[in-house]
């Protein structure tokens, strides 16, 4: 099949689903190699931005989908209805935050980096859609841990978590993880800093 042939296609799909579509869905309805989908939105993304279309492809892990460019919204939303926006307050954001860095997280590991109750957060957090139960670990009364959707990378704009900016603040173990006793380490070191400072000024 030939080439624009199989973009207009791919268009039709992700414009036709209005929402993402997995590459393995791609794959079953065009019957082309992974390597192949792959190139070809690569192409299209890059014949939409000279173009200076007013839509874009995103990616979002293994999926993608059609979407209008972010800084068109402002022309969009007067015609669009008033569709109910998640209104995160600076607690829900910062305990959204260490999920997204923290994959499979429980609640009381939130709690222990936060210092104060994650639940009214992340009961939020879950009914917006932005994160989900991970499974039931293996720690002792096997706790639910927590994880970001894919609807956490489309909203802020992310294909992947890896696309997070790095914390070069915090140590990260070999599961991605913030160590918790280096951060209250961490948060001691500048307590005492901070402390000791206050008595040069005095003196």
């Amino acid at each position: 099949m030939e080439i624009n042939k199989l973009k207009s296609i791919i268009e039709a799909i992700l414009f036709s689903a209005g929402r993402p579509v997995s590459q393995k869905e791609l794959i079953l309805s065009l019957e082309i190699p992974q390597e192949d989908i792959e190139k070809i939105i690569e192409n299209m993304q890059e014949e939409y931005k000279q173009e200076n279309r007013g839509i874009e492809i995103i990616k979002i892990n293994d999926s993608y989908q059609l979407c209008t460019k972010k800084d068109l919204y402002e022309y969009i939303y007067p015609i669009l209805d008033k569709r109910n926006k998640p209104n995160l307050s600076n607690a829900a954001l910062e305990t959204l935050s260490i999920i997204a860095y923290n994959p499979r997280i429980t609640r009381a590991e939130i709690e222990s980096i936060r210092g104060v109750s994650a639940d009214a957060c992340v009961y939020k957090l879950l009914e917006y859609g932005l994160v989900e139960e991970a499974g039931k670990t293996d720690l002792p009364g096997r706790p639910m841990s927590y994880q970001t959707t894919n609807e956490f990378l489309r909203m802020f704009g992310y294909s992947s978590l890896e696309d997070l900016p790095e914390l070069p603040r915090y140590k990260m173990d070999e599961n991605k993880q913030i160590v918790i006793d280096e951060l209250k380490q961490q948060q001691a070191d500048v307590s005492e800093t901070e402390k000791e400072e206050n008595e040069e000024e005095i003196v």
